[in-house]
């Protein structure tokens, strides 16, 4: 991952290379996930629901409204590309707290971020939640060293992109280009023996590509790379994931409704080695008990898991470890 990696003396990818460490990587997922949902068990109270409604953009809260049945829809209500769960820079706000290693970045550390996107156009909606949209999002991503005494900002990624993105029922996707730069914090820097400062940034091509299968999704693509700083940044990743969102709520009567959901999401890049990027959460996710036509804002409680090399832009030299709890939600 390009903000994730050690990238030195960079080689073009080898496929069966990359092939390996992305099933080992998807491998590890798939027994956490397994392991997770044993240990957190269904809600007593659990209705089913199978109706067209509760498809699974649907239940991600994508999705328009009945009078966005057009060619040609301005400034549309709703998304048609359900947000990654488990990918820790996708478009989302939370506030996170991760456990790590000292040695690696800090022991404790608060994660937060602060997204948005806003869409200007949907084209070919030839029913509610489908067609091409374009539009903006921006986030700003923190993580801060709790065990000092003012907090001290560690590291600030920023982003910015032109999301392009379509659904046609079962089959959606995204391309975007997009702008990251990142910086360390002030106090950081001012630390005994503090680490050498990169000018990081850079603009990427994604392309993704996703399915729903019942209550399963999955997604795959990657990057390529069109311009880096330092130019020793790996050109391309791969990237993809599976995201397990079921039928079945649990009612909190008139104030909302929840499901579980668990999802894993694996990066990998290739440099003077196959490096391996796994990020793996699972938790609760709850919004409207009656929805409207357009879905409702989410918010989630999520246990999580990252494995690999450093997603915080500074540090992507480095191997952490991390786990934490956080609380995710739109704007």
């Amino acid at each position: 991952m390009h903000d994730a990696a050690a990238m030195d003396n960079f080689r073009p990818l080898q496929t069966r290379d990359v092939a390996m460490s992305f099933a080992r990587g998807l491998s590890v997922a798939r027994i956490a996930t397994v392991a997770i949902v044993a240990a957190v068990g269904l809600p007593q109270r659990v209705r089913s629901q199978a109706s067209a409604a509760d498809s699974y953009p649907a239940r991600c809260g994508a999705g328009g409204v009945a009078a966005d049945r057009a060619g040609y829809i301005p400034l549309p209500r709703g998304e048609v590309f359900c947000p990654l769960i488990a990918d820790p820079k996708a478009i989302r706000s939370f506030v996170s707290y991760q456990r790590g290693n000292e040695k690696d970045l800090a022991t404790d550390i608060g994660a937060v971020g602060i997204a948005d996107q806003f869409p200007f156009f949907r084209a070919g909606a030839t029913r509610p939640g489908n067609g091409v949209q374009l539009g903006v999002a921006g986030a700003v991503f923190a993580q801060f060293d709790l065990g000092t005494a003012s907090y001290d900002l560690l590291n600030a990624d920023y982003m910015i992109g032109l999301p392009l993105t379509f659904r046609a029922g079962w089959f959606s996707g995204r391309a975007r280009l997009y702008h990251q730069s990142s910086h360390l914090g002030d106090e950081f820097l001012l630390r005994t023996n503090p680490p050498k400062r990169e000018n990081l940034s850079f603009e990427s091509l994604e392309l993704l590509a996703s399915v729903d299968v019942s209550a399963l999704r999955l997604y795959g693509g990657g990057e390529s790379f069109v311009r880096r700083d330092p130019v020793d940044l790996p050109g391309r990743l791969w990237h993809g994931g599976a995201e397990l969102r079921p039928r079945g709520t649990f009612n909190f009567g008139s104030v909302a409704i929840g499901r579980i959901i668990v999802a894993a999401d694996t990066k990998v890049v290739r440099d003077t080695t196959t490096r391996t990027g796994v990020s793996v959460r699972a938790g609760f996710e709850f919004g409207r008990p009656r929805e409207a036509e357009v879905g409702s804002r989410r918010w989630s409680l999520l246990a999580e898991y990252y494995d690999g090399p450093s997603p915080y832009g500074q540090f992507h030299r480095d191997k952490v470890q991390l786990t934490g709890l956080g609380f995710y939600f739109t704007l």
